[in-house]
Order: C-alpha cells, then structure tokens, then sequence
C-alpha cells in the first residue's frame, strides 16, 4: 500500500488483512511502499501475478486525481487495474497546533489574506485528498497559502504541533496520538454534515468558512487488470461481510471512517464519476504536481 506505517489507512487496513487471514486460513500480509505519490507502490502491484494474492490499498486520489494532476502518469487506473472492493469513506478535518496562533478556520482564512504566501499546509503527498482539498479551499476564499507534502504523515503531524506547519485536513485516526497528548487538536470538518464520530466537530461551514466544503475520500481494493472475475467476486464478498462485521464498525469509527460496501460494478462507476468530478477541481483551483 502506498501509505506509510501508523497512518490510519494502515492501520485499518491491518485490521482489515487479520480478519481475511482469520477467514481464509493464510497469511495475509500488509506491505508499506509510500513514497512519489503512490507510484512505487502502484507500479509494483501493476506488475505483479493477476491471480489475487497481491492486491493495491488506493485512495481516490491514486485513481481519479492524479490523471488530471499528472502530466505523466506511470499508470493508467482504468487499464491497468480492475477494482475490487470499496473499503471506507473517510473523513477529513482542520488540524491545527493546540496551543498555535490560528484556532478557528476565520483565524487562517484572515491571515493567509493579510500575508499570502506566508500560511503553510501540509498533506501526506501531492495530489492527496487533502492536498487537493486545501487547493479548492485556497481558491474558495481567494487566498495564497504554501503546500510542503510530507512523505511520513507522522512527521507532518509533529510539524504542525511544532509550529513548522500552519495547519493540514488530515482524518481522527492518523492524528490521533498527537490529539491525545494535547499537541494538535482538531476545529471543523470537511464535510456538509457532522458525523456521529465526532458530534462536537462543526463543519467548515459552520465554523465559518466556504459553504458546502467537503472532501471527498475513500479508501479501497484494486487488483492488476486481467485478475480472474472469479477471485474478485470472492474477494469483494469476502471484504463486503467484514464491512458489516460489528467489531470492524466499532473500530473504524476511532479513524472517522465510515464503511462503505460497493460491488466491482459500482467501484468502477465510482471511480469513472470521480475521475471527471476531480478533473474540473484541478482545472478549476490550478493545482499541479510536475
């Protein structure tokens, strides 16, 4: 997966391969390859065996925004992959240092005005749902901020408790160990509506910046294009059920995921809808990554 370690898509996903082994009476293994965007990690599963034991954790970033945020892409996601499973959608929210100068998103928005160029955010890569989302917010409110990816999302999170970093859309689940000691601390949600995870959390709008902002993000399962349909219907089956499982919906709430079970068809109507959804955002905001 191109995620690195301790990050909530990892650790979900570790969860997730325990109840398969569980399941299927084998080992399954979790493999973390971050790094250029995705691309080590894409590319080595693009090439591997299309008989199902090597699958691909993709965000819809990896699928439908780096077609348009790339002019060169190492991959093709419609070719060179088939999906398989929908595994979550997930949840982003405005960090900021607990103790730092901006503590509410009017805070941010009024000092990236009065000084552009000057406020830094930071997301896991380029082209990332939190990336791409804070270049939709920067053009919402007509401002100038600066992007610094980080490649360890942990290190990211101690920038902004540090102060290096201004503030970042990141999810409950991969922030979770600073928010618990008090360095970084969470102020709006990027979504329409608050979530039961996290009642207490106003969304951006209601905490005062552009109406009706949202990212949109999930977390799913490709396999390497000409897979048998066979394997990816037990597959899908098999990741569907843990996706109703009570113990997996309990522990998926502490990331503010939510589960979202799809078929192969539906992934892929998904991902085709996203695709052309996100090409517009990038068109429209400016963003670029080469």
């Amino acid at each position: 997966m191109p995620h690195s370690s301790g990050v909530a898509p990892s650790i979900f996903t570790r969860l997730i391969a325990e109840k398969l082994a569980a399941g299927w009476g084998r080992q399954v293994v979790v493999e973390n390859r971050p790094g250029a965007s995705g691309f080590i990690a894409i590319e080595a599963v693009k090439n591997a065996a299309r008989d199902g034991h090597e699958l691909l954790v993709v965000a819809n970033s990896h699928m439908t925004i780096n077609p348009a945020l790339y002019r060169r892409l190492p991959y093709d996601p419609q070719t060179d992959f088939v999906p398989v499973a929908m595994l979550v959608r997930a949840y982003f929210f405005v960090t900021v240092a607990a103790s730092g100068p901006y503590q509410t998103v009017p805070d941010l928005i009024a000092a990236a005005k009065t000084a552009p160029g000057r406020i830094v955010y930071s997301s896991s890569y380029v082209g990332s749902p939190s990336h791409l989302g804070a270049a939709q917010f920067e053009y919402l409110t007509a401002t100038k901020m600066v992007h610094v990816p980080y490649k360890d999302q942990s290190q990211m999170y101690i920038g902004i408790a540090n102060g290096d970093i201004h503030w970042a859309f990141s999810t409950i689940g991969s922030a979770l160990p600073l928010i618990r000691a008090g360095r970084i601390k969470v102020i709006a949600l990027a979504a329409r509506q608050r979530i039961a995870s996290a009642p207490d959390v106003p969304t951006v709008e209601e905490a005062g910046g552009p109406a009706g902002f949202e990212i949109d993000s999930w977390i799913g399962l490709v396999a390497p294009r000409g897979t048998p349909s066979e394997v990816v219907r037990k597959i899908n089956a098999d990741v569907n059920q843990l996706m109703r499982d009570p113990d997996v919906l309990e522990r998926i709430k502490l990331f503010g995921f939510e589960a979202a079970p799809m078929t192969p068809e539906e992934l892929a109507a998904l991902i085709r809808a996203d695709t052309l959804k996100n090409a517009e955002i990038v068109r429209r905001t400016g963003a670029r990554a080469d």
